[in-house]
């Protein structure tokens, strides 16, 4: 379910800033220097939405539309034929991400083939609250890079540049551009697609770039960074089960889940995402050991079928079954930590074969889908992990990088890596919402060029034309919106 503040605490701050700004408006004293104030300084207010337009940067713009006319033009009519392709492509990937909503809200659990190749996102529902600095300056930057394509290229097509500004939906930061709206008539299909399809042509590029820096970020950091020796924590949730005197801390280097060697990020996910699906390891005990260990007492089903035969207060026993020479399940309370500790992994009794005392490969007896994960990293004490397998990933934060030098801190390349994914992501989903021929988006400028440019010696009359045209935005519209709405219902829901 979505957090109460989560919804209540922008709906708040609107109420404040509207009644505010109705308050000033309707005082017969203040309201004639309030307006005058708000339009010498290009500002604008209306519920849920705030803007603010300068002129300041118009001579940038006029600059950088004159500048090599002929680079510029390439530039332009390759981002005209990336935005044609990407409407068709747009259309694909919200059908494809829809038919992955529908089967996931009919799944009885999620699979790696039902994963959305789009999602919505809603800051403190699906978005940690942590990382929504860099969700709103990624938003920011990809609009402005945007809009300055749409800009730069209108100048190019010698179109009257008005002004730039920003603006505010609700909690979500945008951009735009004021173009002359006459002038656009004015310019041929051909040039009025390169002003259209400059943002998305601009956003990908963007999107690109960062993808380039997430590849090349450990090359750029080598002289003060070092990767491929494991995964460094930098971050533990507080009260997790990762937690704790024997648990994982900041500065601990992960080389071990059980016998997954982890050399890097991504192999740390790989190891727990394998643990998760496969049956739960088990650990060769010596014979000796297990009647050491062993604690009396009584087994019984939990609801689920499984066996527990430890007391429910202890926070340092696990109940563990294995299976001796009649082949007949047994169970046995040990103490996990000095049982397991440093024992070797199996799966059967076979595996224990080269043990050098008689030994039993036993198995933590746990309720479904939960797990005894044993962490391993530059400490005599391994961690010992009980709980779902996604617990452990979601209450740890991991980097790649090493510092050379002790005064270097552990967050930086987290930061830099982070935000480029974040522009990764949020630019190249503005590139293919934007495509979408979807009323109000740029998708509906880019089709009625690019259907006055190719099919005016085909369907002559302009109407029909604009006909054609409402269908397929009807479409894509629909489309659009239903992705939105059954994506907002998944967030706020499940």
């Amino acid at each position: 379910m979505v957090p109460l503040s989560a919804l209540l605490f922008p709906v708040g701050v609107w109420c404040a800033i509207s009644i505010g700004d109705s308050a000033l408006k309707s005082s017969p004293s203040l309201k004639v220097r309030y307006e005058e104030w708000l339009a010498s300084h290009g500002i604008s207010i209306a519920p849920f939405h705030a803007r603010w337009q300068t002129t300041a940067f118009n001579r940038l713009f006029m600059k950088l539309g004159r500048w090599k006319p002929q680079l510029l033009y390439f530039w332009f009519s390759v981002g005209m034929a990336f935005g044609v392709i990407s409407m068709f492509i747009s259309i694909l990937l919200l059908a494809k991400t829809l038919s992955q909503t529908l089967a996931l809200m009919t799944a009885e659990s999620p699979t790696p083939e039902n994963e959305r190749i789009l999602q919505v996102v809603v800051p403190g529902v699906n978005l940690p609250i942590s990382q929504v600095v860099y969700f709103f300056a990624a938003i920011l930057i990809s609009g402005v890079i945007h809009e300055i394509g749409h800009g730069v290229a209108a100048v190019r097509e010698q179109v009257r540049f008005n002004g730039f500004g920003v603006f505010v939906f609700v909690v979500y930061p945008g951009a735009f551009v004021d173009l002359y709206t006459n002038h656009l008539q004015l310019i041929s299909p051909i040039q009025q697609l390169r002003v259209f399809c400059a943002g998305v042509w601009h956003n990908f590029i963007l999107a690109l770039m960062a993808l380039l820096i997430l590849y090349s970020l450990p090359i750029f950091l080598f002289p003060l960074y070092y990767t491929g020796v494991g995964a460094l924590v930098t971050n533990v949730a507080e009260n997790s089960p990762a937690s704790g005197p024997r648990g994982l801390s900041m500065g601990d280097l992960v080389k071990y889940v059980e016998n997954c060697s982890v050399s890097s990020v991504e192999d740390w996910h790989q190891c727990i995402e394998d643990i998760s699906v496969k049956p739960q390891t088990g650990y060769c005990i010596s014979e000796e050991t297990m009647q050491q260990l062993s604690s009396m007492g009584r087994a019984y089903r939990r609801l689920d079928g499984t066996t527990e035969c430890c007391s429910n207060n202890s926070l340092v026993d696990i109940c563990f079954s294995y299976r001796g020479n009649l082949q007949i399940p047994q169970y046995a309370c040990l103490a996990a930590r000095k049982a397991i500790e440093s024992s070797r992994v199996c799966q059967t009794n076979t595996d224990c074969l080269k043990e050098l005392a008689p030994s039993l490969c036993v198995k933590p007896s746990l309720e479904n889908q939960t797990r005894l994960i044993r962490v391993k990293h530059l400490s005599p004490m391994a961690m010992l992990f009980v709980g779902h397998p996604v617990h452990l990933q979601y209450a740890v934060s991991l980097t790649n990088y090493m510092p050379r030098f002790g005064f270097l801190h552990l967050d930086i390349p987290v930061v830099i890596e982070m935000f480029c994914k974040y522009l990764l992501s949020l630019s190249g989903a503005l590139a293919v919402i934007n495509a979408v021929p979807c009323f109000a988006l740029d998708g509906q400028w880019m089709l009625s060029s690019f259907l006055e440019a190719t099919l005016s010696s085909l369907v002559v009359e302009k109407q029909n034309r604009e006909l054609i045209a409402f269908f397929i935005l009807l479409f894509g519209s629909a489309l659009l919106a239903s992705n939105v709405v059954l994506g907002l219902w998944m967030v706020t829901t499940r």
